[in-house]
């Protein structure tokens, strides 16, 4: 069976098939509002946890965060599963498609074969919608392709029971129902709220804002506590998960940017215009940050600024986003 899907490709895989799943059941929001209203804008530095040998670094909340946020705040019901078995998995997500449900699922992006060679390595927090099954072959929508794909049974299995952290289990979400009328700005109001809650209050140095400033210290160790491979493979996994599984250029900073100008036009509060363009610059700040890194790991000779250049550029990142989330803060107090 193959459901009846409009594919629309977004710039993020989890806030795409959020979007596309509430176009399909007939709530138009863009995915600028589907981020924002998820919380999905973060950032975190774990050096104790180990992802491909390297320390964790995100610009955005929590794999599945986003979709569960969004649903809530508009009053969605949904569901989200995980499985022990890969028959167990497989048989449900068959069961959906069966039933005319297009189902989001969790997967590592290594094990998809309609990607680029180049993206294609081990990361298990891709977000993809099945919504078509025939000859052991499924119908995909990756938000972050322009067009449709399809996926073998056992290419599909293995994405989504990769190992490696976060492991997905066979994790599967879909919509069950939704409301006749969704109030846009409460939610709005809400996403905001724990976005200015989860970068500012954090103690801990790993979460937040404080944890940009932590990397900016880190990093300075970098040259004397690593070998010189060890070094830029930490450097390149910090501008990969900020490039690639980023929405390329800014960690999602230019994504909630744009996310501000929509709130913008449906609450009418003139400071969340301006906070939209002080988020664009400091999106134009981690993109100078990727590109001196993305120099130091290349051994490039010109326009290098080294490691003690690009902690400075953290540190200027730092102080932009702190300033940043006091003012978005006052919006909602």
């Amino acid at each position: 069976m193959i459901i009846p899907f409009e594919h629309q490709s977004q710039a993020h895989c989890e806030s795409g098939v959020t979007t596309n799943l509430l176009r399909h059941y007939g709530l138009p929001i863009n995915e600028p509002l589907a981020f924002g209203i998820g919380s999905g804008l973060f950032f975190a530095h774990l050096p104790f946890v180990k992802v491909n040998g390297v320390p964790g670094t995100t610009y955005r909340i929590y794999p599945g965060q986003i979709f569960s946020n969004v649903c809530k705040r508009l009053g969605v019901t949904y569901t989200s599963e995980k499985f022990s078995t890969v028959a167990q998995a497989m048989n449900k997500l068959n069961d959906n498609i069966g039933s005319g449900i297009p189902t989001g699922c969790q997967v590592s992006v290594f094990y998809l074969p309609f990607l680029p060679e180049v993206f294609r390595f081990h990361f298990n927090a891709h977000n993809l919608i099945i919504y078509g099954h025939e000859n052991n072959t499924y119908h995909v929508s990756d938000p972050v392709m322009e067009t449709v794909n399809t996926i073998a049974y056992e290419d599909l299995a293995k994405a989504r029971f990769a190992k490696g952290y976060p492991e997905p289990k066979g994790r599967m979400y879909y919509i069950l129902k939704t409301p006749p009328q969704v109030d846009l700005t409460k939610a709005i109001q809400k996403g905001i709220k724990q976005t200015v809650f989860f970068m500012k209050s954090p103690p801990l140095p790993w979460f937040g804002v404080n944890a940009i400033q932590f990397l900016s210290k880190k990093i300075l160790t970098y040259p004397t506590k690593l070998d010189a491979r060890k070094a830029t493979l930490y450097l390149g996994n910090i501008i990969r998960m900020q490039e690639e599984i980023g929405t390329g250029g800014a960690g999602f900073r230019f994504l909630y940017a744009a996310f501000l100008q929509e709130a913008y036009k449906i609450t009418n509060i003139s400071a969340m215009k301006e906070l939209s363009e002080e988020m664009t610059m400091i999106g134009d700040l981690w993109r100078n940050f990727a590109y001196s890194t993305a120099r130091i790991c290349k051994a490039r000779t010109t326009d290098l600024i080294g490691y003690q250049g690009i902690s400075e550029q953290l540190q200027e990142i730092y102080q932009a986003e702190l300033k940043f989330y006091t003012k978005l803060e006052k919006i909602y107090p």
